[in-house]
């Protein structure tokens, strides 16, 4: 709600659509996902820690480290992952067309950041739950990391104005706003670039950062070419989004 409240009154860019009609979408997504994975894997996140701790699973079970130690290991280890797992989605085409759905958002602010399919999530918490039983992670780790990438993925898609030299100091530390739009330029050179979700170094030391877009943030045009429709914006739509196909190469302007 405080980056709903700062981006309404600092917006970085002019929305393309009215809020309300891809914020019911967005949101509904979010809602859904969160019931289904619940469902379908339901011992995930914290369980999976206490699960590992029980059974002494992992590596950090293993061996002896200071509780702080293993945090910063763990939040470290967790966002690499995090960032090579979004580098995968992109590279394989099937994982490409569940990710994809984040991608069409036509616009860019904080519902962004929930937008995603719910297979696309499944399997994320399948990794996620591969990676915490594997390290054997306390779980207040698991709550520090959860509540991270939550709160850095509204904050990083939020429509928010920072001042160029905030944002200049602030991205050696965290993923800004202006940082990750640059993945969401319909330009495939420049989604390609900027995978990190918390921490920028990763980026940076894998060679995939891009500074800025080259139209600049103001002009850069958000999403993927061909579902860039008002179709594209529907609840039921982006569920079965990953089975459709672009409808053409080229910007559709007329319905958005």
């Amino acid at each position: 709600m405080l980056l709903i409240c700062l981006e309404w009154s600092f917006p970085r860019r002019k929305l393309a659509i009215p809020r309300m009609r891809r914020w019911m979408s967005n949101i509904g997504i979010s809602i859904f996902n969160t019931a289904f994975v619940k469902v379908i894997f339901p011992v995930a996140g914290i369980g999976a820690a206490l699960l590992a701790k029980e059974k002494q699973w992992g590596l950090f079970n293993q061996i002896e480290l200071p509780s702080w130690l293993g945090i910063i290991l763990f939040l470290l280890i967790f966002d690499l992952t995090i960032y090579l797992q979004h580098r995968l989605f992109h590279a394989v085409p099937f994982l490409w067309r569940l990710h994809r759905m984040h991608h069409t958002d036509v616009d860019y602010d904080v519902t962004t950041g929930s937008r995603f399919h719910p297979v696309s999530i499944l399997l994320s918490s399948i990794i996620k739950f591969l990676l915490v039983v594997a390290l054997g992670a306390a779980p207040i780790a698991i709550l520090i990391a959860e509540v991270l990438l939550n709160a850095t993925s509204m904050f990083n898609h939020s429509n928010l104005k920072i001042p160029v030299g905030w944002d200049r100091h602030l991205r050696r530390f965290i993923v800004t706003p202006d940082m990750h739009r640059v993945h969401h330029s319909v330009v495939p050179s420049e989604h390609s670039h900027n995978f990190g979700f918390n921490f920028p170094w990763w980026d940076r030391l894998l060679g995939t950062y891009l500074a800025q877009p080259r139209s600049g943030h103001e002009a850069m045009e958000i999403g993927i070419n061909g579902f860039r429709d008002r179709k594209s914006t529907n609840f039921f739509w982006l569920l079965i989004q990953p089975l459709a196909n672009p409808r053409n190469n080229n910007r559709v302007t007329k319905d958005v």
